[in-house]
């Protein structure tokens, strides 16, 4: 007696949380109870009471399963669950939770008994001829999967799951013109909801994933879809969110951003999605180049979540393209902090320390890196700028010459004309100019259009006063690329000095003067000999002194002209 009157406690308590819900969804839901009108019903009847001997038999038969399943007894409890469903034919709903528990359970060949039984009925409904397609295609029968797919839709045309199935079946069946011809029937369809053409603008995109060349002839349609869902004005973030992603994919970023900047305000309590709204934002911004606005969106982001390593990296690579150096460096530093492992950081971390003139804690960095991570090109060749920056120039081209061998064996695409450019640098700098000229040439064989190659090595010429003519010709060409160069005009106006052309050099000498982001020892050094060239004592000496103010040199106090004796 106490058995039973527990039994019925334990029924009573399972009624009343199916019929008021909780707050936590079970790991395995139950399926609806006996006496439950199938999904969009018109029945009469009311849930949960019997009206025949079998319902009778189906409620208590679901009771039982209840038992079993709080009992941890999941075998039994599919057992009492299927008795249930075949007492009470017209609950689809059951139906399809007890097929789905079958196949969880890997009893297909069960699943299919029970299904087949299941659309004997005229009532049958598409639904559960579309959980029968989908176990037909499980155990290897696609033409009757096909089939049960189209009569899933014929039976249901506003149901997704009929149009999923069939469209996977004929893509697996090598019938991609049928599975679009089918998109396209589905999107002709009238009274649909926005869950539909968002599924039937997903099934597009699985299209094109498929046959990326007809891109330009299905993108559109997809796109349809997901401007029919918006339209529809769906109210669920969960779907909203779904439509947002589906048009940051197809291309659609106007629309994309305004759904995601309404999200933001809807999942405050949800971070990881809300987080991930944000990051997608940053991403479009990013490609349309509102920097500010990614910024934004990123400081946000490490603002509620302090921890998020990648955010702070593309912060630190947003700061390095603005050439904010040390405000780079140190969100590279946070976004290792927090994510040690982080491979890529630890090489954009060091291009930052050297761009701020810091090759000291650039080596530090590197030498962390080496600790974790194997040697590599991006190592070796950062390695070699180091090296450079404080002058020990035989060690750069070790590095460098490790570089080279990694590069060769397999990324040959990294030994680009830039990296020649600095190699030849190196041995220019090292007083090896013959093994320079060699790769400043080899730089400009792959790419002729280099200014700095151009520059570099046209100037290396005039001050040594070779290739005269080869070295303006090179410097005339960075000239056309970059004519506000200060560097590339007063190299014009020192090859045109080297040639005794000193009346034509001067004017590219003012014009470097001027240009220049500040007072340059050079510069007035060069314009000094060119005014003195032209005879000009008084303002070939004021350029010498302004030379000397910047930096203190010998060699030019030497040029000053004293003054005629009276």
């Amino acid at each position: 007696m106490k058995r039973q009157a527990a039994f019925w406690m334990v029924v009573t308590l399972a009624s009343s949380l199916l019929a008021n819900g909780c707050r936590t969804v079970p790991k395995h839901p139950r399926p609806a109870p006996p006496g439950s009108p199938p999904k969009k019903s018109t029945s009469k009847r009311a849930p949960g009471k019997p009206s025949s001997p079998k319902l009778a038999s189906a409620h208590a038969h679901y009771a039982a399963g209840v038992v079993h399943e709080l009992n941890g007894e999941t075998d039994l409890a599919l057992q009492e669950f299927q008795r249930a469903a075949l007492n009470d034919p017209d609950n689809e709903t059951l139906m399809l939770e007890v097929s789905r528990r079958m196949l969880q359970a890997k009893q297909p060949e069960q699943a299919l008994e029970f299904l087949e039984a299941a659309t004997a009925r005229s009532s049958a409904g598409g639904e559960v001829f579309a959980r029968l397609g989908a176990v037909y295609t499980i155990l290897g029968r696609p033409e009757k999967s096909l089939a049960a797919n189209r009569t899933a839709i014929k039976k249901s045309p506003r149901e997704l799951t009929g149009y999923q199935n069939l469209f996977l079946g004929l893509l697996h069946a090598k019938q991609p013109d049928a599975a679009l011809k089918l998109l396209a029937e589905a999107g002709q369809l009238d009274s649909v909801d926005a869950d539909f053409a968002l599924g039937i603008g997903d099934l597009y995109q699985h299209y094109l994933s498929q046959f990326p060349t007809q891109r330009e002839a299905v993108q559109g349609r997809a796109l349809e879809m997901f401007v029919r869902a918006e339209a529809l004005q769906p109210a669920d973030p969960q779907t909203r969110l779904h439509l947002a992603d589906g048009l940051y994919l197809l291309g659609d970023t106007q629309r994309a951003t305004q759904l995601y900047l309404k999200l933001l305000g809807q999942i405050e309590d949800l971070p990881l999605v809300r987080d991930s709204v944000r990051a997608k934002l940053a991403d479009i911004y990013l490609r349309d180049d509102n920097r500010q606005a990614a910024r934004t969106q990123l400081e946000a982001i490490v603002r509620d979540d302090p921890g998020n390593a990648q955010a702070y990296y593309f912060l630190g690579s947003l700061a390095y393209d603005d050439k904010q150096w040390k405000t780079a460096v140190g969100h590279f530093q946070k976004a290792l902090l927090f994510r040690p492992n982080f491979q890529r950081a630890y090489y954009d971390l060091t291009a930052a320390q050297l761009a701020a003139d810091d090759a000291a804690g650039a080596l530090l960095t590197l030498r962390q890196a080496g600790e974790k991570f194997p040697q590599n090109f991006l190592s070796e060749y950062l390695a070699a700028l180091a090296q450079g920056k404080q002058k020990n120039f035989a060690e750069a081209l070790k590095h460098f010459t490790e570089a080279e061998i990694i590069a060769k064996a397999s990324e040959p695409q990294r030994l680009t004309a830039e990296f020649y450019f600095e190699v030849g640098i190196a041995f220019e700098r090292k007083g090896d100019r013959p093994a320079g000229v060699k790769y400043f040439e080899r730089a400009l064989e792959l790419k002729p259009e280099f200014p700095e190659a151009q520059n570099y090595l046209g100037y290396m010429w005039a001050e040594r006063g070779e290739n005269l003519e080869r070295a303006r010709d090179l410097i005339e060409k960075a000239l056309k690329a970059e004519p506000k160069s200060a560097a590339y005009l007063d190299s014009m106006g020192w090859v045109l000095f080297k040639l005794n052309r000193p009346k034509d050099a001067l004017d590219y000498q003012l014009q470097a003067v001027s240009l220049n982001d500040g007072p340059d020892a050079t510069l007035y050094d060069h314009l000094g000999d060119i005014y003195s060239a032209l005879g000009e004592t008084d303002k070939a000496n004021e350029a010498w002194r302004k030379s000397l103010a910047i930096e203190a040199s010998e060699v030019i106090q030497k040029k000053l002209i004293p003054p005629k004796a009276p």
